[in-house]
């Protein structure tokens, strides 16, 4: 039981809605507190209002609460459950600690006698209150930036005359760096002064001198009731102060750090952690370092809840910080629990790593026309990749080749930048894809002083990039023929793809797949264990890599592979990467259920993917675990070495999807639908035979290759037309188009990004009603899971709408039409599995948009409206284990759920607003309402047509 006896109840708050700067990473630390403390038999009730996450599965705790996160809500639930005995804030982010902050001012805790565990609320006032916080470090002896507070425009304007320019500025008790800014003159000065005191709910902003090129790092730290503190992890981030942690592309251990200053770092992090208050659980605490010889060292902040970094340095390390951190606020200590890894030591220890981490932030700017795409201080990125490599320059290339931006890694693959004043703005104004310009810089002959001069990335960064650079230089002058196998391992040591060594050796990547073959050159598979294999670890979590061989004195010549295959029947299960725009927490929800559907079924499952944030990459969710880039060349040889009955991929969204093609030429079999199937689902052409087959009505279309074939097109379809690419996500490059110059305009700005595209030309159906439909087909029988009615007018992407369950004003005779085309299609596709259809109703008819044969951003949300495990019946039946009439269905709502997008526009804002079928929101959350008389209902549908752009 736990130390704290009294304790038997805990309401915990998560973080709701996916927005830019709090994202799934709290999905993952709710998660793994909620299994913490329900191993521990404490009953767990949750409030949190986003219906994509594992965390709001009905599953996770003993009652869930899909309702807004406000003081309102929470006075409900402990009006129901009065026995409540405590409040856990610490694992929902900034909105969890906000809305406890609130209760505590209203006080709502104490009325219910609830205590705050995990956290102390004077903690989080010190830390979030920029002025206490600077005194009380000063206090303690912690070098602070010269900084001051103001809390009126006047004031703001005193401060900077004082200090001078560049000057950092902070809004107070605000998330993912909201309303902050570097600024270099007085105009600028006085846009973001007004900003920064209009975002902070307190009005007060924090102005400081601008550290700029100073280094900047974040320890994590756990810590107990009895004061014993652990260091879980040491991040450095590669880029100096001036651009948000989460913008940031980050390593772990720190590279760059002297012994002498890393000690010191350690004792000012405790130091700061004890002095804030007295609290048991996570901590991130941020430092900046000078770039000097003296290595002087200034705190930035300490956040006394775990952050967006502990995710990763959970990951990055095996140690599940937010499992521990559970614990801990019940009472226990570090040195009673058990190390979650090797399962024989205790938690009182600090992981070490015989390996690297680099994470890379992934950033959508293309959803925001006109935004300003230069990184500072206030976050931008809406998702990260995280690899793993023996060395940086390996876990560099991993990480690139993770991100799905159709790079190959670093260099060699003839896409990057050649001009050079690009390359110098690029380097001078920090932009997303800096990881590669400077490569690019390298090549072009820019020295190593002058990037270091512009970027103040530390030079053994850049030394490492410029190895790089004369490897790829020297392996350009061998053909596959006569390269030796020393120099193709050091290659591939470093992180280099077949592709890549490809493109240096002007052969083919399959080329280059069989001559490392040949050469024996496999990759081979390692245990993150978190003790450098000083102890052993049980669970199978691992990273890949290149060894060279070793001879035993008995002349055995090998190398070590920690992946032990079993000769169990497999499936793999392929993730869906970072998060991004169009495709989000949803499928990692899809994953989980599909990884534990298959292992009732008797499977040994195996997850791939890359993604920190995600509870599917949390190390005891699949029997194995490999935390590797969803990109063609690793999956394959994880496929070689384990040899699976099938692969899964209609549960990882596009990035799984677009892997079918590759699995199906090499002869892997794909559990579900198959790749015909899916293939014809994408081509939008052969997909509209198939409707015209079935007598299934469409918008009239025509496909072209070119701005001429489009605007010969557009002489036979009336205006507004509709342009989309063929195989892309959240509406990427749809446009509404209303004349010949637009439809010009837009179609070469198309084929520009993405060459040799098939462009659908729909006739645009003006004021039609959308709704869509989810199903499970199992080949020969359908079961329709839910039908909604969008709340705007056609045009507007589906993943940008509100959306009713069921549908509030569909008459039967069209509802009768949607079901019949449902059934018609999958059964059409030979859909085994899930399958999602969008519809234009127009005059009572019923058109299809576009049909995937894949689990959808809406499963989840079905699932939590009407209780059910839709997509663990799914993947039964995917796998071949059960039929669709096998399963009982029994769908639960009184009155309706509406699907709410939740958009982060407050980020960008010069960026238009207006919505269009180009998908921009970054989440969701649910309402349920009783009647259609709700006034929420009224407001939505009065202001549905406010934002169709065309």
């Amino acid at each position: 039981m736990p130390k704290n006896k009294n304790i038997k109840s805990i309401l915990l708050i998560g973080s709701g809605p996916i927005i830019i700067g709090q994202a799934c990473e709290f999905d993952y630390s709710g998660s793994q507190a909620l299994r913490s403390l329900r191993e521990d038999g404490i009953e767990t009730i949750l409030i949190n209002s986003n219906p994509a996450t594992i965390m709001t599965d009905p599953t996770m705790a003993d009652h869930v609460y899909l309702l807004p996160l406000t003081t309102k809500s929470i006075i409900k639930i402990l009006k129901e459950h009065p026995h409540i005995d405590a409040v856990l804030p610490t694992m929902g982010g900034q909105t969890a600690l906000n809305l406890c902050i609130e209760a505590d001012e209203k006080g709502i805790w104490e009325d219910f006698n609830v205590d705050i565990i995990g956290v102390d609320i004077d903690a989080i006032n010190i830390t979030e209150d920029r002025e206490k916080f600077r005194e009380l470090m000063l206090q303690i002896g912690v070098g602070m930036a010269p900084q001051a507070t103001a809390t009126s425009f006047l004031k703001g304007k005193e401060i900077a005359q004082e200090f001078g320019f560049p000057l950092c500025i902070r809004a107070s008790f605000t998330l993912g760096g909201a309303g902050a800014s570097i600024v270099y003159d007085e105009k600028e000065f006085d846009e973001a002064l007004t900003r920064g005191l209009e975002i902070s709910p307190i009005h007060e902003v924090m102005i400081d001198k601008a550290l700029l090129g100073w280094k900047e790092y974040e320890l994590e730290l756990l810590r107990d009731k009895n004061d014993n503190v652990v260091i879980i992890c040491t991040i450095e981030n590669m880029d100096p102060m001036g651009i948000h942690t989460g913008d940031s592309i980050t390593v772990a251990p720190a590279m760059t750090l002297s012994d002498k200053t890393f000690q010191k770092m350690r004792d000012m992090a405790i130091h700061m952690m004890r002095s804030i208050g007295d609290f048991a659980g996570g901590c991130n605490v941020q430092f900046a370092v000078s770039p000097d010889e003296e290595e002087d060292i200034i705190a930035i902040e300490i956040n006394p809840r775990v952050s967006r970094s502990s995710a990763l340095a959970s990951k990055a390390t095996g140690y599940p910080i937010a499992k521990i951190a559970a614990k801990l606020a019940l009472g226990y200590t570090l040195d009673e629990l058990d190390n979650q890894i090797t399962k024989s030591t205790s938690a009182l220890f600090e992981p070490t790593l015989d390996y690297v981490i680099v994470k890379i932030p992934r950033w959508n700017f293309d959803k925001f026309e006109g935004s300003d795409r230069t990184l500072g201080l206030q976050m931008k990125a809406v998702g990260e990749v995280m690899a793993i490599g023996r060395s940086f320059q390996e876990a560099l290339h991993k990480a690139t080749q993770s991100l799905e931006i159709k790079r190959n890694g670093l260099g060699a693959d003839g896409k990057g930048y050649k001009n050079y004043d690009q390359i110098i703005e690029k380097l001078t104004r920090a932009s997303w894809d800096r990881v590669f310009v400077i490569y690019d810089a390298i090549q072009m002959g820019i020295p190593l002083s002058r990037i270091h001069e512009i970027t103040k990335i530390d030079m053994w960064f850049l030394k490492q990039y410029e190895e790089l650079y004369h490897l790829e230089k020297e392996i350009s002058t061998y053909t596959i023929d006569n390269i030796d196998r020393e120099l193709l391992l050091e290659a591939k040591q470093k992180g280099y793809g077949d592709r890549q060594i490809a493109h240096m050796l002007k052969c083919l990547e399959s080329e280059v797949y069989n001559k490392r073959r040949e050469l024996n050159i496999n990759r081979v598979y390692k245990l993150v264990d978190t003790c450098a294999a000083e102890f052993k670890a049980q669970t199978p979590y691992y990273y890949s890599t290149f060894e060279s061989e070793v001879e035993t004195a008995d002349g055995v010549v090998s190398v070590a592979n920690e992946s032990v295959v079993t000769d169990k029947k497999k499936v793999i299960v392929l993730g869906s990467g970072p998060n991004r725009i169009g495709q989000g927490i949803e499928f990692d929800y899809c994953c989980v259920h599909g990884v534990l559907a298959a292992a009732e079924c008797g499977y040994e499952t195996i997850m791939i993917n890359c993604n920190p944030e995600t509870v599917s990459t949390d190390f005891d969710i699949a029997d194995k675990l490999y935390f590797e880039p969803v990109f063609w060349e690793h999956i394959y040889d994880i496929i070689q070495h384990e040899k699976p009955e099938g692969v899964i991929v209609q549960l990882g969204g596009q990035t799984a999807l677009k892997l079918a093609e590759k699995l199906d030429r090499y002869g892997i079999k794909i559990m579900g639908t198959s790749y015909e199937s899916l293939d014809l689902a994408e081509d939008r052409g052969s997909f509209s035979k198939l409707l015209k087959e079935n007598n299934i009505p469409y918008p009239e279309f025509d496909v072209a290759t070119s701005a001429d074939e489009a605007l010969a097109i557009a002489d036979v379809l009336d205006f507004p037309i509709l342009v989309r690419p063929s195989y892309v996500l959240g509406g990427q490059g749809m446009k509404i188009v209303i004349n010949k110059q637009e439809l010009e305009e837009h179609v070469i700005d198309l084929l520009k990004s993405i060459p040799g595209n098939k462009l659908l030309l729909d006739h645009y159906l003006d004021g039609a009603i959308e709704a869509e439909a989810d199903a499970i087909c199992d080949g020969e029988n359908v079961y329709i899971i839910g039908i909604m009615e969008h709340i705007e007018p056609c045009g507007i992407h589906s993943g940008d709408s509100n959306a009713t369950l069921p549908p509030f004003n569909l008459g039967e005779f069209v509802m009768q039409q949607i079901k019949d085309h449902t059934k018609k299609i999958a059964l059409a596709l030979n859909t085994v599995g899930l399958i999602n259809i969008q519809f234009a109703i127009k005059d009572d008819t019923v058109y299809i948009i576009e049909a995937n044969p894949r689990a959808s951003r809406t499963v989840p949300f079905i699932a939590k409206a009407y209780k059910e495990p839709y997509v663990n019946y799914a993947t039964k039946v995917m796998l071949g284990e059960k039929k669709v009439t096998d399963f009982n269905f029994n769908p639960q709502l009184d009155g309706y759920a509406i699907k709410q997008p939740v958009f982060s526009f407050n980020k960008f804002p010069n960026v238009n607003k207006k919505l269009g079928p180009e998908m921009k929101s970054t989440g969701e959350s649910i309402l349920f309402i009783d009647s259609l008389k709700d006034d929420e209902f009224y407001d939505l549908y009065s202001r549905r047509k406010m934002y169709l752009s065309k």
